[in-house]
């Protein structure tokens, strides 16, 4: 990628390697604020998907 980058004038710098971090308390009430919020944003996202499972 580097290479591609240099043919375009640009320098490459090198950037310190992020950890991502997995651990996601949800016992709290910010955990329960987050699984709310995202339940509510997938019903409205999918809602003939789940009224399909419904009618099964």
């Amino acid at each position: 990628m580097n290479t591609k980058i240099s043919k375009y004038g640009v320098r490459p710098v090198d950037r310190p390697k992020i950890v991502a971090n997995k651990a996601l308390d949800l016992r709290n009430e910010l955990g329960k604020q987050i699984v709310l919020s995202e339940t509510k944003l997938v019903l409205r996202t999918h809602t003939k998907t789940f009224k399909k499972l419904a009618d099964m």
